[in-house]
């Protein structure tokens, strides 16, 4: 029987993680400059509205500045470029994980905290610390291995924490109401409305989510073929959820890919984008 230390640190290759750190640093700069800016604008908010998180009381953060969000925004951008290349992978990784998590915690701190970036929190802490990695490189690591494990055991934890803090916050009654109508008449997209017709199939819909949820920790006692076909599952439900009432956890989604052999995906492009040239050099 595998102890939990050897689990824990099961050698993974090399360039598995270092395709996700490419990834993730890639998406830090969609999300800062794209997809998650309220950071920026709490920058003008009056100081009496800031409610210090946790992590704000622990380390004394204050309140939001122009100029406090302005240098975080563009500086973790400028180390997520630097981090992108390869180079100083501790140092640009490290000031991604501290400019990233302290520009998220000033949009936290003035409203909703969001459940799906919890796991990339653990992703940018970690990823600094494998050091030089190349997407080609196909060497085992125990370093590797705990970065991946890691972020894999955050990511499923996202899914049975949610499905508990349903029935926590929200009782049974979560899964035994208008709980995902109510999601289509204030989010539902148009080619969606028709569910609203049929709202046994929204409840059903509802305990469908929580009995996966509750039973995501089972994709780490599964054979590694039926692992993939889990994590894209867990892909199709998003993209449906995404196109029924446009919530989509996007750093979550990113996370879910430590649990698929990304140098595999990587070989097979390789080899695509080679046989696609030679034509194109033979005629030239």
């Amino acid at each position: 029987m595998t102890s939990p230390a050897a689990w824990l640190f099961t050698p993974a290759p090399v360039g598995r993680v270092a395709i996700l750190r490419i990834l993730t640093y890639a998406f830090v700069i969609l999300d800062v400059v794209w997809l998650h800016t309220s950071g920026w604008y709490h920058g003008y908010a009056d100081p009496i509205w800031y409610q210090p998180l946790v992590m704000g009381q622990w380390l004394h953060l204050p309140a939001a500045s122009v100029l406090l969000v302005e240098s975080l925004k563009w500086g973790t951008v400028l180390a997520a470029l630097i981090a992108l290349t390869g180079r100083l992978p501790r140092a640009a990784g490290g000031l991604v994980a501290v400019g990233w998590i302290w520009y998220q915690y000033i949009a936290f701190a003035y409203g909703k905290v969001d459940h799906d970036r919890g796991d990339f929190v653990v992703a940018l802490l970690l990823l600094p610390t494998l050091g030089q990695a190349y997407w080609r490189d196909r060497r085992l690591s125990e370093a590797a291995g705990f970065v991946l494990r890691a972020v894999q055991l955050a990511a499923i934890a996202t899914y049975f924490l949610s499905a508990w803090a349903k029935v926590r916050f929200g009782g049974w009654e979560w899964v035994n109401s208008a709980t995902m109508v109510r999601a289509v008449v204030r989010r539902g997209t148009p080619w969606m409305k028709w569910l609203l017709d049929v709202p046994w199939l929204l409840q059903a819909t509802q305990w469908g989510l929580f009995i996966a949820e509750m039973a995501s920790p089972l994709i780490f006692f599964v054979p590694e073929r039926v692992r993939r076909w889990m994590v894209y599952g867990w892909f199709a439900f998003h993209t449906l959820t995404y196109a029924s009432i446009t919530i989509a956890f996007w750093p979550h989604l990113v996370m879910m890919l430590a649990f698929l052999p990304l140098e595999e995906y990587a070989d097979r492009l390789a080899a695509r984008f080679s046989r696609a040239r030679r034509p194109a050099e033979r005629a030239a």
